[in-house]
């Protein structure tokens, strides 16, 4: 699913008849807090959906390979998700597709 079917499905389905620019910004506020969080070296949490955090890669040495030559991969973060309990269960009793 991208951002945009998630705008339109919250959309099409939404009880108070919020018009599309006000579920399209609630969306993108949503998702900026969650990268602002990320970005600040914190976590985010969604009771029942999972986890997002930050990880360290250390830095190491890496190949081109193109030429098999050996380059230096500077440490970086990676973001990692963790899923909660619900989202597990959900998706090992429908399974993928269902």
């Amino acid at each position: 699913m991208t951002k945009s079917e998630l705008i339109n499905r919250l959309y099409l389905n939404n009880k108070h008849n919020l018009p599309l620019e006000d579920v399209s910004a609630a969306v993108n506020q949503i998702i900026g807090r969650m990268t602002d969080a990320l970005g600040g070296g914190g976590r985010v949490e969604v009771r029942g959906f999972g986890v997002l955090s930050l990880h360290e890669r250390a830095a190491r040495t890496g190949r081109n390979p193109r030429t098999g030559e050996a380059v230096q991969v500077p440490a970086c973060y990676k973001v990692h998700f963790k899923p909660g309990k619900e989202l597990k269960e959900r998706v090992n009793s429908e399974g993928v597709g269902g």
